[in-house]
């Protein structure tokens, strides 16, 4: 609930992005970004050999490249379509929330967004990490990093975060908008819902009981007491939400579930994105679509890597057609939906009949 009388602000979180896509720019970002060990989550000397040995004397050009084929004339994807978002949100909450936006990386910063909302007299925040899932290097990083913030204020404000809204009907119905159209006008014979990886340690992690996550192949297939807070069980809860919604009948057959933008030699989540596309080529799925559930803002882990490299690679492997189904960006669907997620957050009328708000999100 919001504090009597206090001024009531609204940050909206994402992940990052370079200031431009050069290697300078990138090498920075990048090292901001896997610094965090919430992140790369390995000793603080192997982290720094990594980084610095490894990753950063060769990957910034790389990502730069990457970069410059999805980059447009009012900069960065992600940062431009959160901040549309962002308008779009602060409009319709204006009478009720000062609004700003930050990035958990890069630019514009956690403490300058916390400090300019503070300097409009906002001593209340909600903040709404704008990541569908719980992870450590997503939404509890990020959690992490404001409440470090605030705590550095003399007057600690009073902070709520929204729960992870991976099965919140406002999301899956706002996806559900956006990936309709796109399915029946390129007449679509299988749906793969690819979400970002994290690494297999990430999910063993938050499996309290120590015998559920990753020991079976169906450990996923319901979210119990154990795997609750897991990231890839959230994930395929997502996956069969929007599968109902679209109607695309059984797993296997209408739909499949992978996972990308994997790093490293250590094991990921499975099943690997690269290695999906390939054998539903060779099982005769022709023409693809691919939704990134993961992402509410289109970026560079969809619009190349699946947009431009994932199309490239399905044809080459004997499909005649991948299309990417556009995120939620700033969909007024998705508007409506955080706008709803925020109210019931707060205290509204309808937060008690919200399952998803039943229990507050756990860091991890």
């Amino acid at each position: 609930m919001a504090t009597p009388g206090a001024k009531r602000g609204l940050l909206l979180v994402n992940l990052g992005t370079p200031d431009a896509p050069e290697t300078g720019p990138v090498r920075r970002y990048l090292r901001e970004f896997l610094s965090d060990p919430r992140v790369v989550d390995i000793h603080p000397v192997g982290r720094w050999l990594l980084l610095n040995l490894i990753i950063l004397p060769v990957r910034p050009a790389k990502s730069a490249e990457a970069y410059r084929k999805v980059w447009t004339e009012q900069g960065s994807p992600l940062l431009v379509f959160s901040r549309d978002l962002t308008t779009a949100v602060s409009e319709r909450l204006k009478d009720e929330y000062e609004v700003a936006l930050a990035m958990r990386y890069g630019n514009p910063s956690i403490p300058d967004a916390v400090a300019a909302l503070r300097a409009r007299g906002v001593s209340d925040f909600t903040v709404l990490p704008l990541y569908p899932h719980e992870a450590a290097s997503s939404s509890a990083s990020s959690l992490a990093r404001i409440y470090e913030v605030m705590a550095q204020s003399w007057d600690v404000p009073n902070v709520r975060a929204v729960p992870a809204f991976y099965e919140h009907p406002g999301f899956l119905d706002a996806f559900t908008a956006v990936a309709r159209p796109v399915i029946s006008d390129m007449r679509a014979d299988h749906v793969l819902f690819s979400f970002h990886g994290v690494p297999e340690r990430h999910v063993k992690k938050t499996d309290a009981t120590g015998k559920h996550c990753l020991t079976s192949e169906g450990c996923c297939d319901a979210l119990t007491d154990a795997n609750r807070h897991c990231y890839r069980a959230q994930c395929f809860a997502t996956a069969r939400g929007l599968a109902e919604r679209l109607g695309l009948g059984p797993r296997g057959q209408g739909w499949s579930v992978s996972f990308q933008s994997r790093l490293g030699r250590t094991p990921w989540v499975k099943p690997y994105t690269d290695l999906v596309l390939p054998e539903l080529a060779q099982r005769g799925v022709k023409r693809l679509a691919v939704m990134c559930p993961a992402f509410v803002a289109d970026c560079l882990e969809t619009l190349e890597e699946i947009g431009i490299r994932a199309r490239e690679q399905f044809v080459e492997a004997g499909g005649e057609a991948l299309r990417l189904v556009p995120s939620l960006n700033a969909h007024p669907t998705w508007v409506d939906a955080v706008v709803r997620m925020v109210r019931e957050s707060d205290g509204a009328p309808t937060a008690a009949a919200a399952p998803w708000a039943a229990e507050p999100t756990r860091a991890r």
